[in-house]
């Protein structure tokens, strides 16, 4: 009896042991067996983590916040060598693959039909080979697919013909040969160009190496070649309209996506929208002064209402007449838009005519951190402190996505409070990155105007107009002191309490004098961590630097927001700066006991 109960208690133990091991989770798998089938370096991707495999942190990695299935993955332009793991078709419940000008080679994995999630994939501008798997046609939900520029070949799988919620599909400038299969020639937008390819017996002779073109012209030209076959009067007739269209077909080739837009019609490219000025007129009440959000630097942000009733936030770009023309307007509005982060506002949709740059954003119901710590309204909530701590982390998370995850690497230019902008959750996102480049595009990094907002602006970029990713570092730990205080960066007021007018030697002053009780927000009423405050302004006086040299990384700050390494940085930069406090104030006795003269009849001196 003693013994079987001996078991009965082992046998316990075992399975609560085993019980207490949890199984690795699918989605991190998945994505890490793709991390190390791209060959990524040791810089590339790293916060994929294998021990912590819930992915919904990973940079470059969205999920859904009501699940955390992982939703979207984009690796664009990073530089990967590898090859692309069959494991990834476990994520079911993936919508968005973008891995596109990358140097991946090998095949695409037949593992790719089983995301039958999947809503866009972009495998565009890399080096793989073999066939389109079939599998692809498992994909009801694929609306963009893109494999341009690669080196596929064998045939178009008949199987795409079943994608019925297709609107664009891009093959050009690879080995494929064979036939097109008929029912792709009714996708909204499609790419055959420089393939070896055919369109069958009814289309043979509108395969010019150029095949490119949209579903409705298809369809009319088929009707002309039914019509030639009945008689050489509508052959005459219908001949001058192929001219034509054949005319406008060749002029148009390269730039279809980008053709001015009439009426109320859209054209999409990947997951961006061309919008009509008209739709944008309409959305905003002819751009009222009633639906302006904000304005700044880059422009005014109206609200505006789509006529399916999505609200959005239209920003009016100013400046528009700056050297690059549309071209380079658009191709900025691309990198803008595969700038994918959690942190990161997304990019909707633009619209460009020959007077007007505007950019369509979702409308953050929340609006600014900046609102919600100055502009609070009557029964409205000041912004706690946890969630001020959450805003911290979620900028600088954003803001490293930007410096050193895409390339090239993007510099905001305009960091601070009022460009953070809150989701439906309080979850900071970043917004009016990238729009330093649309405004102002040049042949060098040196811009002659200097961009941003009093208080914000670094040092060496007031001086000289160069910017950096120390820049934005500098303007971040200024967004911090603002978290902070819920004060504006300038305050002229001071200035009659004999007290300094910008917020950060403000705080600098009340730092040294120990006063921390005057530094933070008085609307927080004392309901904040304080060791949290100290390693904020902490954090926020090593960003702000004198020399860029020594500011941290964004990388380096998110990780002393998460308690990496702020002891000793602080430390050191404690000793630099009371070194060169007591040199200040030993040139200043110097000084007002006269004693500069006599250096400098000194100095003249020697130098005779």
């Amino acid at each position: 009896m003693m013994l079987l109960k001996m078991d009965l208690v082992i046998a316990v133990l075992v399975l609560a042991c085993l019980q207490s091991f949890v199984l690795p989770d699918s989605q991190g798998e998945a994505l890490f067996s793709l991390r190390d089938s791209l060959n990524s370096s040791p810089n590339q991707l790293k916060d994929w983590n294998r021990n912590q495999v819930n992915p919904c942190s990973w940079t470059n990695v969205q999920c859904d916040p009501n699940n955390n299935n992982v939703v979207s993955v984009v690796l664009v332009n990073i530089g990967f060598s590898g090859i692309l793991s069959p494991k990834l078709g476990a994520l079911k419940n993936l919508r968005t693959l973008s891995l596109q000008g990358n140097g991946i080679t090998g095949e695409i994995p037949k593992e790719f039909g089983n995301l039958i999630s999947l809503s866009a994939l972009n495998l565009g501008n890399n080096n793989l080979h073999g066939e389109i798997p079939a599998s692809f046609g498992n994909l009801k939900n694929l609306q963009f697919l893109n494999l341009n520029n690669n080196n596929l070949s064998g045939t178009i799988p008949e199987s795409l013909s079943s994608l019925s919620n297709l609107i664009s599909l891009q093959l050009a400038f690879n080995a494929l040969m064979g036939q097109i299969p008929e029912q792709l020639f009714s996708v909204k937008t499609y790419n055959f160009t420089g393939n070896h390819l055919n369109c069958g017996v009814i289309l043979p002779h509108l395969c010019a190496p150029d095949i490119y073109g949209s579903g409705a012209k298809s369809k009319l030209k088929l009707g002309i070649i039914v019509g030639l076959l009945v008689g050489l009067t509508i052959l005459l007739l219908l001949g001058g309209l192929l001219y034509f269209t054949g005319k406008r077909r060749h002029k148009g080739f390269k730039r279809e996506v980008f053709e001015d837009v009439a009426g109320d019609q859209r054209i999409a490219f990947g997951q961006l929208i061309r919008f009509s000025w008209r739709e944008l007129q309409l959305a905003t009440d002819n751009f009222s002064e009633k639906h302006v959000l904000g304005q700044g630097g880059f422009g005014k942000v109206y609200k505006g209402v789509l006529s399916d009733n999505t609200e959005v936030a239209v920003k009016r770009l100013t400046d528009y007449e700056r050297p690059g023309g549309d071209t380079a307007f658009q191709r900025e509005v691309e990198m803008i838009s595969v700038a994918v982060h959690r942190n990161l506002l997304r990019l909707i949709g633009f619209c460009t005519t020959p007077t007007e740059r505007l950019l369509v954003y979702p409308f953050m119901q929340n609006l600014s951190v900046a609102d919600r710590l100055r502009e609070i309204k009557p029964g409205e909530l000041v912004l706690d402190w946890p969630t001020r701590r959450q805003v911290a982390l979620g900028t600088a998370r954003g803001l490293e996505y930007l410096h050193e995850h895409c390339n090239p690497k993007i510099i905001h230019r305009d960091v601070k409070a009022a460009n953070v902008l809150l989701d439906e959750d309080f979850e900071a996102v970043v917004g009016d990155f990238g729009l330093a480049k649309l405004v102002d595009v040049r042949k060098t990094n040196v811009t002659t105007e200097v961009r941003g907002t009093m208080g914000h602006i670094a040092p060496e970029y007031f001086s000289t107009g160069k910017s950096s990713e120390k820049t934005d570092v500098f303007g971040y730990g200024i967004m911090l002191l603002e978290l902070v205080t819920g004060q504006r960066t300038v305050n002229f007021s001071r200035l009659e309490e004999d007290d300094d007018l910008f917020l950060l030697d403000h705080v600098k002053k009340l730092e040294r004098e120990k006063r921390l009780d005057a530094i933070v927000d008085r609307n927080l009423n004392d309901s904040f961590n304080v060791q949290e405050v100290e390693m904020m302004i902490k954090v926020a006086l090593l960003c702000t630097q004198g020399s860029p040299e020594d500011r941290p990384l964004m990388s380096g700050v998110v990780r002393m927001l998460e308690g990496d390494g702020l002891a000793e940085r602080w430390e050191e930069w404690q000793n630099v700066e009371v070194a060169r406090r007591q040199q200040s104030e030993r040139l200043q006795r110097r000084f007002n006991q006269g004693e500069d003269s006599v250096c400098n009849q000194d100095a003249y001196t020697v130098s005779m």
